[in-house]
């Protein structure tokens, strides 16, 4: 146990620094942009910034790590509309994306959520991961506020923009996958060898009710916690092969079990 939750340990240490790189070349078309970088995760989300003076900057764009080509250490940034901060009461710029210009990866790092089936496997994993833990009640808030008992990929992220949160921890089925809050791109997958003796839906919080909307996506109570879970990363990984080979094994699995 020990061992397995130090390997995790090192894992996130080694990515939890935010990354700055500068951008080499800008493709207005496809709405992308080319940095200079050692190393980086495909998946991991961020800013475009634009330097204004040396004292002053402004974040343009969302940024998502598209790929990376190890060989000449560049990699390819998707970018989105930033509207975190927007505010009809403040001026705008009319910057636009240019060489020269950066981009800030692994915003929000070092903050964590933690989605687990019970308490006990709860304060397990908690207890082995150094960061800093969002605790669950205040997701189960926000889902509230939104109306979605059952969550969804787009409250995880108005969590992350709310929050400034960077990581989501998901526990599925005795694994622990780290998934980027923004993209909702999975970063790793780790042995948990945790049993899961109960279940607390749609996750452990001491939340005891979450406000529904009357209708729409995500107003329904989450009646079973794996197969909910594993559809969302499936949604959004679907190049993972990793993640569809655990998931066939969880299905054969509880098929077994009957």
């Amino acid at each position: 146990m020990k061992y397995i939750f130090t390997l995790l340990f090192i894992s996130f240490k080694l990515m939890a620094a935010m990354v700055e790189a500068p951008i080499i070349s800008v493709d207005n078309a496809n709405e992308t942009v080319e940095i200079k970088i050692d190393k980086i995760d495909v998946g991991v989300s961020g800013f475009v910034v634009h330097n204004i003076t040396p004292e002053h900057s402004s974040i343009l764009k969302n940024a998502v790590v598209k790929s990376f080509n190890e060989a000449n250490k560049t990699a390819i940034i998707q970018t989105s509309d930033f509207h975190m901060l927007d505010n009809d009461s403040v001026p705008k710029g009319k910057w636009h994306v240019k060489v020269g210009d950066s981009v800030e990866l692994a915003f929000g790092y070092s903050r964590s959520l933690l989605i687990a089936p019970s308490e006990e496997i709860y304060h397990q994993i908690s207890k082995s991961i150094n960061t800093q833990w969002i605790h669950p009640d205040l997701f189960a808030t926000v889902l509230s506020f939104r109306g979605h008992p059952t969550p969804l990929v787009e409250d995880f992220q108005a969590m992350a923009d709310a929050t400034s949160t960077g990581l989501l921890f998901i526990f599925l089925d005795k694994k622990i996958y780290t998934v980027d809050m923004k993209s909702f791109h999975i970063l790793s997958i780790s042995d948990a060898p945790l049993e899961q003796r109960r279940v607390h839906l749609p996750f452990y919080t001491r939340v005891e009710n979450i406000d529904a909307n009357w209708f729409g996506k995500g107003s329904s109570r989450l009646t079973s916690y794996a197969p909910h879970y594993y559809a969302l990363l499936l949604q959004n990984n679907k190049e993972n092969k990793e993640l569809q080979a655990l998931y066939e094994k969880s299905k054969i699995g509880k098929e077994n079990d009957r």
